[in-house]
């Protein structure tokens, strides 16, 4: 990871040009800096090696705008704004919808590329151009870290929707309701839907939170779990005598940790709900999810901060998802443990810091 110059943005019609203020480092950008993926496909579906298409990372962000496009009518430079990354037929101005976008999975448009992701440069840099329509206005109230941190609350957002969507046995009303769920992983997307729950959802059964790190582990006691810390205690044996014997009804994987497959099968009720959300299982045989499927779950996979849009064409989960961050319903702040001041010094989450025991997000912050 190097820091370059590199032209400044140009700006279309409909663009905002941002100075970058605050960006959120991702799980997803370690996979990518670490070589255990790369989004950006040629037209076959190859990936483009990065010594030959190189990516400025950076999906979670926020900032001011300096400069608008001629048919941008609705922000003028000053405004504060934090920002949907992907681009979809609403964001290049596609008519009609494609079929995706046209039915709220906005993520999974067939003409989808996303900033810092796909190829598009990201907002690990001084400025950035965007579609006015990806942006949305900040209250004065959120502070520019708050606002980095839509995006990550907008994944959880959206992937919850799906959840919640699927045909599944097992349901947060009714008959067969969830009592019994379990977050795999208390890192920040743990934290995120551990917060949904208990104070979006209002979920007032057993959410069972595991992990390897104390300080993690603290923060879900705070957010309203119960905490299992999986290096002193056996997971399995910790769920079933938590649960009384019946397992997990609802599981969200959001460790991105491959061994967790091999322990599912012991932790889920038949039938029950499994949130794929986690990713980043590089190297593992997919013949471990033989004994997962024999549970006929519902497996649910979700990517990104995915919705339908608003009558103004803004992006629905990301007005949802600052909202909740603005009126304190959900706390992004608590779990920021890294923050860096200049693009000089980021590559030390990537080098050192993501490694270290006292980790669980870092942040970049521009004065």
């Amino acid at each position: 990871m190097t820091v370059t110059r590199v032209p400044d943005p140009s700006l279309s019609k409909r663009d905002v040009l941002i100075r970058v203020r605050a960006v959120g480092v991702c799980g997803t950008d370690l996979h990518i800096f670490r070589g255990h993926a790369n989004y950006n496909l040629d037209a076959r579906g190859r990936p483009i090696p990065f010594n030959i298409q190189p990516q400025i990372l950076g999906h979670e962000f926020c900032g001011e705008v300096l400069e608008v496009g001629s048919e941008v009518k609705d922000l003028k430079p000053g405004d504060r704004v934090l920002c949907d990354q992907g681009l979809n037929c609403m964001s290049q101005a596609r008519k009609p919808l494609c079929p995706y976008c046209a039915a709220g999975d906005s993520h999974q448009c067939l003409y989808y590329t996303e900033h810092g992701i796909t190829g598009l440069p990201g907002a690990l840099a001084e400025y950035l151009a965007v579609p006015a329509v990806n942006c949305l206005k900040m209250p004065q109230k959120l502070t520019p870290e708050s606002g980095a941190l839509a995006e990550p609350l907008g994944c959880v957002l959206h992937s919850s929707d799906r959840m919640e969507r699927a045909e599944a046995r097992y349901r947060f009303e009714g008959p067969q309701a969830i009592r019994n769920i379990l977050i795999c992983g208390a890192g920040p997307a743990g934290l995120l839907f551990l917060q949904y729950l208990r104070s979006v959802k209002h979920f007032d059964g057993r959410v069972l939170v595991s992990d390897v790190r104390e300080r993690n582990l603290d923060l879900a006691r705070r957010f309203g779990g119960t905490p299992i810390n999986a290096a002193e205690r056996d997971l399995v044996e910790a769920v079933l005598e938590a649960t009384a014997g019946q397992r997990i009804h609802y599981l969200i994987e959001a460790c991105g940790h491959p061994a967790i497959f091999d322990q599912i099968p012991a932790l889920l009720a038949k039938q029950g709900t499994i949130l794929l959300y986690g990713h980043g299982h590089k190297g593992r045989d997919i013949g471990v999810l033989g004994n997962v499927l024999f549970l006929e779950p519902t497996l649910v996979a979700s990517v990104g901060a995915s919705s339908g849009f608003d009558a103004d064409g803004r992006p629905s989960v990301y007005r949802r998802a600052r909202d909740l961050i603005a009126d304190d319903t959900v706390q992004v702040l608590p779990f920021v443990t890294h923050r860096y001041a200049a693009l000089e010094d980021i590559h030390c989450a990537f080098e050192r810091d993501f490694q270290r025991e006292e980790y669980i997000k870092g942040l970049l912050a521009l004065a």
